[in-house]
């Protein structure tokens, strides 16, 4: 991580905890974080009401893409292990590779749509939310899973611009298939 450790405070010691409580150790990502721990809770409220309405495999395929096409190895290994575990080590890897022909049109559609988002923008078209509609996705949605995808880039902007590396006990516990397709991003540790 390229900032020094934070000074205590009991918001940091907050985050620490539920860190230790929900995966065992402190995440590397906490440690930028605990800087301002604030800013944390609020885009974790604001990606929990956007994501509200999607389920976790929707969710899982969405940040496994656009964190795949941004090429940030830390939310790739954490969300293709979530979704390996909801979906299979199949649909993880067709969403972390690209290779996406083996899923069903309607994960093919937000799979498609969240790596254009992530990579391009403005390089969607009409035709990728026509793809969600046609998944069963009404106009709601549609900006809810981009507002979803917009602010897991965000997040993970913030984690890989200030150095925050995928942590070992993360990469150890990815299936091997999400690890092997995880090619790319800061090393786990680094």
């Amino acid at each position: 991580m390229f900032l020094t450790d934070p000074p205590p405070s009991a918001a940091a010691d907050a985050l620490y905890a539920e860190d230790v409580a929900d995966h065992g150790h402190v995440m590397a990502l906490s440690r930028v974080w605990a800087h301002r721990p604030e800013l944390q809770t609020g885009l974790v409220d604001l990606l929990a009401a956007a994501g509200a309405g999607l389920t976790l495999r929707q969710r899982g395929l969405l940040v496994t893409a656009a964190a795949a096409a941004r090429e940030d190895g830390y939310c790739a290994l954490a969300w293709g292990t979530r979704l390996a575990a909801a979906a299979g080590d199949d649909v993880a890897v067709a969403a972390l590779t690209a290779e996406d022909a083996a899923l069903g049109a309607d994960d093919r559609a937000l799979v498609r749509f969240a790596r254009q988002a992530a990579r391009d923008p403005n390089g969607t078209t009409a035709a990728d939310v026509q793809a969600l509609r046609e998944a069963g996705l009404d106009e709601a949605a549609v900006l809810s899973l981009t507002v979803f995808v917009a602010l897991r880039v965000a997040f993970a902007t913030v984690n890989g611009a200030l150095g925050a590396a995928p942590d070992p006990e993360l990469a150890a516990a990815a299936p091997a298939a999400v690890r092997d397709a995880v090619r790319f991003g800061r090393p786990a540790g680094g």
